[in-house]
């Protein structure tokens, strides 16, 4: 197995834009890596998950920097949730959204980084077990 270091550089790159508000695709750039290195899924899945997980920490941070929320329905509906709801980071626009608010609403930040890993995890698991059963099918 040859691990390229720059294809799991590029990877984590797209990884890392895509869950921020800048344009990324990392579905697309991790099968494009397993078609090519198709040994290299474990290295390739720490890697993608790294790299979205710090991106939509950056996004978190990033909604700390708002002034703090005002409390109405609407938060107070988001406080119940709580960081649980960061399972859903995975899905476009909604997951970079749950990101900032998670930062407005000063989750804490061991709580928002376990739920946005575990939702991160489990999305590449899926992809890739998707392309999987699609191409062995």
């Amino acid at each position: 197995m040859i691990i390229e270091p720059a294809w799991l550089s590029g990877l984590f790159a797209s990884a890392f834009l895509s869950a921020t508000l800048l344009p990324g695709n990392s579905e697309a750039a991790l099968l494009a890596y397993l078609h090519f290195n198709s040994q290299g899924l474990i290295p390739a899945l720490l890697v993608v998950t790294a790299g979205n997980t710090l991106g939509g920490l950056l996004t978190v941070w990033m909604g700390r920097r708002l002034p703090a929320a005002p409390q109405g329905k609407a938060v107070a509906w988001a406080q119940r949730i709580g960081p649980i709801s960061l399972l859903l980071t995975w899905l476009p626009v909604v997951g970079d959204v749950l990101c900032g608010v998670a930062g407005w609403l000063r989750w804490p930040w061991r709580q928002v980084a376990l739920w946005m890993l575990l939702g991160k995890v489990a999305r590449y698991l899926v992809l890739v077990g998707a392309a999987s059963w699609l191409i062995g099918a």
